[in-house]
């Protein structure tokens, strides 16, 4: 099989209560930024796919709404 690189940009809505805006900031981005591959072996098997390593490169909170 060959290899690529894919860059994806991905965005979450999170719903957090912390003491201050910044906390839920830091928070969101520190517990939320890993990634796992949720595929099933039989699925990589069936589809003829594997993933290598997947890194976060970005990961920023740019907005906040206070409900």
């Amino acid at each position: 099989m060959k290899e690529f690189q894919i860059a994806l940009t991905r965005t979450y809505i999170v719903s957090i209560q912390a003491t201050t805006v910044d906390e839920a900031k830091i928070f969101s981005e520190y517990y939320l930024g890993d990634l796992i591959d949720l595929s099933t072996e039989n699925e990589r098997n069936q589809k003829q796919f594997t993933f290598g390593e997947i890194e976060m490169v970005h990961n920023h909170a740019i907005e906040v709404a206070k409900n």
